[in-house]
């Protein structure tokens, strides 16, 4: 049976009592669920938290319906295409600072999400290549840019 994004992200909105619609959008790598609701605070959480729980969670129910299933960005009153647009900006102005100076850039910890955002921004980017490394003391990954040879 194919995955059901919208279905499954309405029902488990609906079990943890939230009242909204949900719009589904195309995107190049996959789906965005856009939801609309009044409580979007409630939704976000503390720095998206709640959002990035509620995203994994229907990412994993899709996945284990069905395993060819699109990734999916859950996102609520623009906080994740904002705060994806900012993340792609910065990943652009470290990749600048390492094609200036050839030296590389490490940025901040970051989720797997936020990682594969930097990664996609800059794949194409002849003079710079991404690589995740571990942070020390920490579960998360950083994002190391450096020159490509």
């Amino acid at each position: 049976m194919p995955a059901q994004p919208k279905e499954t992200l309405g029902k488990i909105l609906e079990t943890l009592g939230f009242t909204a619609a949900i719009e589904e959008h195309k995107l190049e790598e996959g789906l965005l669920l856009e939801i609309k609701t009044d409580d979007t605070g409630r939704l976000i959480g503390r720095q998206g938290q709640t959002l990035s729980d509620l995203q994994y969670l229907t990412n994993r129910l899709l996945f284990q319906q069905d395993a060819t299933a699109p990734k999916v960005m859950v996102d609520v009153g623009g906080y994740r295409t904002q705060a994806r647009e900012a993340l792609v900006k910065k990943a652009k102005n470290a990749a600048e600072k390492v094609r200036r100076w050839g030296d590389p850039v490490e940025l901040e910890p970051m989720t797997a999400f936020d990682r594969r955002v930097v990664h996609q921004a800059l794949k194409d980017d002849p003079d710079v290549e991404t690589h995740s490394v571990e942070v020390e003391g920490s579960e998360k990954k950083a994002i190391l840019l450096r020159p490509r040879h």
